[in-house]
């Protein structure tokens, strides 16, 4: 078929009544098909049901340094849980902090802590004017969301194929002392699948802002969650590339087993420089005691190393593949050569990016969601809601089965193409 934009005003009339046939059959279906949010699903989830067993009243529940896990202490995380996932994220194990269940947290808590009490003894931000910051898109709605929270203005940085557009980036904090960080996911990106290029991240850690107190906010969420064993690509490591180019304490990265272990059953981490986690740790002196211990100890006790943690990601790549390629064929088979969208094609992560004609997102979330399937809402990739083109969409193939991701999916296109239609219309 070819593309919408070259059919006129009687073929695309004709089109859509062929359209809205189908759609009422979808209709008729009765679905409920929920693809709003990266979710585990069941099956990977059963994958860790292991760990459930690792520990038991009869279990030796001391750490190598001999620490009681039942007891207080370990404001950082028990020796052990540092080293399993600084190997995981490829840091040394020195330059690590472990928290209870979720990274998210630690981001809250990271921002949160600079608002209130600054950042190395800079002036706390709201005691600031202005306070700004970066934000890739299309991006993690959760990051734009904290820092809306604290009333931070958020600007919108164009993500390329291999990562924000670092002149951009470069121009800005080199010029706006009030920009005080930047939110990136480098690793199959959220919700673009897009993976830092090496030029990128030696920009990024080569930054000279004009705020003494500027971090890049380094969430690594995805460093293991690879879709094929033969095609793994990796990062340079920021905190090494940030050490090299004079930048130490610029960034804190992020990371946690939710999508590996058990979703909200995890651990997480905080890796920074030396001088920042002194830092840190002197508000975790009073936030807390120490976190979940036991916690740490069964994620050891069942991956015991990085090695563990990689062959388990591979048993979750062969559950996930299938979905990630039924949508990708789908997608091809149904829009490729219309001219009505774009898609990405990631090599791991959780989501897959499409870009709909300016103007129509909106209405296929909409119009999905009248035939029985839930998207992420239209804008969300974006800073308050608020996509200029309306375009963005991010598709979750993790949750559902693989029948109905191909239901989902075949719904889905059927919605682009309608969508799609009327809006050609328009201008007929």
């Amino acid at each position: 078929m070819k593309p919408y934009s070259e059919m006129t005003k009687e073929e695309l009339l004709e089109l859509k009544r062929d359209l809205s046939d189908q759609y009422r059959e979808f209709q008729g279906k009765n679905l409920t098909l929920d693809m709003s949010r990266g979710k585990p699903s069941a099956e990977q989830l059963d994958l860790s049901m292991g760990m459930m067993d690792v520990l038991s009243s009869d279990s030796d529940l001391t750490c190598e340094d001999g620490t009681d896990c039942r007891n207080y202490g370990g404001l950082d995380g028990i020796s052990e849980a540092k080293e399993l996932l600084a190997d995981m994220i490829e840091v040394p194990a020195d330059n690590i902090i472990i928290y209870g269940n979720s990274s998210l947290n630690v981001m809250y808590d990271t921002i949160s802590r600079s608002v209130t009490h600054g950042v190395m003894g800079n002036t706390p931000w709201c005691k600031l004017d202005k306070v700004k910051f970066l934000c890739p898109v299309p991006g993690y709605d959760r990051h734009f969301a904290i820092t809306q929270h604290f009333g931070v203005e958020m600007i919108n940085v164009p993500m390329k194929e291999d990562g924000p557009d670092m002149d951009m980036v470069e121009k800005l904090v080199s010029e706006d002392e009030s920009i005080k960080g930047i939110w990136c996911v480098p690793k199959f990106s959220n919700p673009g699948g897009c993976v830092y290029s090496d030029e990128v991240v030696r920009r990024m850690a080569a930054l000279k802002p004009a705020a003494k107190d500027f971090r890049i906010m380094w969430d690594n969420a995805y460093v293991v969650h690879y879709l094929y064993e033969d095609n793994q690509p990796q990062i340079l490591d920021i905190l090494t590339e940030c050490e090299k180019a004079g930048n130490p304490d610029m960034v804190y990265e992020f990371a946690s087993t939710s999508k590996i272990s058990f979703a909200g059953a995890g651990i997480a981490a905080l890796a920074t420089s030396k001088a920042n986690i002194a830092e840190v740790k002197k508000s975790l002196t009073i936030q807390t005691i120490g976190y979940d211990k036991l916690n740490q100890l069964r994620h050891i006790r069942f991956y015991k190393n990085k090695q563990g943690i990689m062959e388990h990601m591979m048993k979750q790549a062969e559950i996930l593949r299938p979905k990630f390629e039924a949508v990708e064929e789908i997608l091809d088979n149904e829009l490729s050569g219309l001219g009505i969208g774009t898609w990405t094609k990631p090599l791991g992560g959780y989501f897959i990016s499409f870009d709909a004609m300016p103007g129509c997102a909106k209405a296929i979330v909409a119009k999905c969601k009248e035939a029985g399937m839930v998207l992420t809402g239209a804008g969300a990739t974006f800073p308050y809601g608020k996509d200029p083109e309306d375009s963005n969409i991010r598709i979750a193939p993790s949750f559902p089965t693989v029948d109905e991701m191909k239901k989902a999916a075949l719904l889905f296109t059927l919605c682009v193409k309608l969508v799609s239609v009327d809006k050609l219309l328009e201008s007929k």
